[in-house]
C-alpha cells in the first residue's frame, strides 16, 4: 500500500518537473524552511563553539599570550579560536543527515515533501523497505559527513596533519 502511495507522488512530480509554474513555486516556499534548518543548526554550533572556546580561554596559553602585550583580538584568533575549532568540525558531520530528513517536524508542519514525512508515512503504512532505504539513506549520509568532518579536521588541526607524516 506504501508502495503504491510512493509510485502514485513519483508521477505527479514528474509531471510537474515538467512545469515551470511548479519550480516556481518552490524556489518562492523555499526560504521559510531553509531558514528555519539552519537557524536550529546554527544554534547548535555556536553553542558548542562558545562553549568550547570558554574552555580555552582559561587556559595558561592565553594567560601568557595576554602578558606578552599581545592584542586582544590576535590573543583569541591566533590561539583558543584554532583549538575550539576541533570539536566545532567533528559536529558538522551530525549535520547532513539532519538537512537531508528535512527535520521531520518542520517538514511535516509546512507540508513539504521531503524524506522526513515520507519516512513517517512508510513506518505508519509498515513499509518497512522504504522505511530501510530511507534510513540507510540517512546512515550513507553520515559516513560521509563524518568522512568531510574529519578532513576539516585534519584541515584545521596541524596536529593532525603531522601525524600522518
Amino acid at each position: 500500500m506504501g508502495s503504491d502511495r510512493l509510485r502514485c507522488q513519483c508521477a505527479k512530480l514528474a509531471e510537474h518537473k515538467r512545469d515551470v509554474g511548479f519550480f516556481w513555486d518552490l524556489i518562492k516556499h523555499l526560504p521559510l524552511p531553509a531558514v528555519i534548518l539552519a537557524l536550529g543548526g546554527t544554534a547548535q554550533l555556536i553553542r558548542i563553539m562558545r562553549a568550547n572556546l570558554l574552555d580555552e580561554l582559561r587556559r595558561p596559553y592565553v594567560v601568557t599570550a595576554r602578558a606578552k602585550g599581545l592584542s586582544e583580538k590576535r590573543v583569541i584568533l591566533k590561539y583558543p579560536v584554532r583549538a575550539a575549532l576541533n570539536p566545532f568540525a567533528s559536529t558538522v558531520a551530525y549535520l547532513f543527515p539532519y538537512l537531508v530528513s528535512g527535520s521531520v517536524i518542520i517538514s511535516i508542519v509546512l507540508s513539504l515533501p521531503t524524506v522526513g514525512p515520507l519516512l513517517v508515512r512508510s513506518l505508519i503504512s509498515q513499509d518497512m523497505f522504504l522505511a530501510g532505504t530511507i534510513v540507510l539513506l540517512l546512515g550513507v549520509l553520515t559516513v560521509i559527513g563524518t568522512l568531510i568532518s574529519d578532513l576539516v579536521l585534519m584541515w584545521v588541526d596541524p596536529r593532525i596533519r603531522h601525524q600522518l607524516d
